[in-house]
């Protein structure tokens, strides 16, 4: 018996040793598109150099807030106000969840269009206009409806929203992702095919395309809460989204008692619209693995991120 309790006494602490050690190690969760896949390894490297240790896991981008909120996720360094805001705002009223930054970075997610289609469709980007051509966007798969080609569902735009808040002659199609979005995109462009999708600024696009957002009726907060707002009486998510989104850093609510270097550091950090835009082209011009991108942007701007590094070793 005396056996046993000894046993179970060292398994015991054996436990308590590897949570102890799974506590110590901050989580930097991976999502589905390049900037973020690259962005994550560079807030990880820059986390080791205050002397923590990191570990990367692969989770969706709207449960990715839940499991901030439970401690199980610590940070998440790419929060788009137009895909993710209702999804971390929701944490962040709980209070399980804190905003430690806000990027420089403006951003815009929006219906986009490459500018060639506009000869197809006069008068855009009006939403209107758009939606007047809507079948020259049709595929087999969606006449007489024109297609929408959004991004992967996880994504959350509520993009069927807004076409039955706006009664457009639309079917929303989900791409599985972002380099489903960006295949779509050449092959129309080399075929000078009428299309619309999903894109968003910072992106590496729009050094390559010339094109531009549809303009649906300006965003408020209440278009998407308050069904009478808007054109719309009876539906919601009848307006555009922001035209100027925020980029913020959020963490566990636990983090800067945990690490207190590196929230320091993470107070200290703010991508610009070109940073974030660089991060995506080394994925998807360049054809650079995520990790590979992460160091040659280290090694291209190092002025900007080590002053960040050194604040948070003082």
């Amino acid at each position: 018996m005396r056996k046993i309790a000894v046993a179970a006494g060292v398994a015991a602490l054996l436990v308590a040793g590897a949570q102890s050690a799974a506590a110590e190690t901050i989580k930097i969760p991976l999502h589905n598109w390049s900037s973020q896949l690259v962005g994550a390894r560079i807030v990880g490297k820059m986390l080791e150099m205050v002397g923590e240790k990191v570990a990367y896991v692969s989770a969706d981008s709207q449960v990715v807030y839940t499991s901030m909120c439970e401690g199980d996720i610590h940070l998440v360094h790419e929060v788009w106000q137009g895909a993710f805001g209702v999804s971390y705002e929701k944490q962040l009223t709980k209070g399980c969840v804190i905003t430690a930054n806000t990027h420089e970075a403006k951003t815009r997610e929006e219906w986009w269009y490459p500018e060639y289609v506009e000869k197809a469709c006069p008068g855009l980007p009006d939403w209107k206009a758009l939606n007047k051509c809507a079948a020259k966007f049709a595929t087999a798969s969606t006449k007489p409806k024109g297609r929408f080609l959004a991004g992967p569902v996880d994504w959350l735009k509520h993009d069927q929203e807004r076409v039955d808040g706006l009664g457009m002659n639309f079917k929303v199609v989900n791409a599985g992702s972002a380099a489903a979005l960006w295949a779509e995109l050449k092959s129309a462009s080399k075929r000078k095919a009428p299309i619309v999708l999903f894109n968003w600024t910072p992106n590496f696009i729009e050094a390559l395309y010339k094109g531009k957002f549809v303009e649906f009726p300006a965003y408020d907060e209440k278009c998407r809460k308050d069904p009478k707002w808007g054109t719309n009486p009876n539906k919601a998510y009848d307006c555009g989204n922001p035209k100027d989104g925020y980029l913020k850093l959020g963490v566990w609510k636990g983090f800067p008692k945990a690490w207190p270097k590196a929230y320091k550091l993470l107070q200290k950090m703010s991508f610009s619209n070109l940073d974030i835009a660089v991060m995506a082209k080394l994925v998807d011009v360049d054809k650079m693995e995520a990790d590979a991108a992460a160091a040659k942007w280290m090694k291209d701007n190092e002025k900007k991120w080590k002053p960040w590094v050194a604040a948070a070793k003082m």
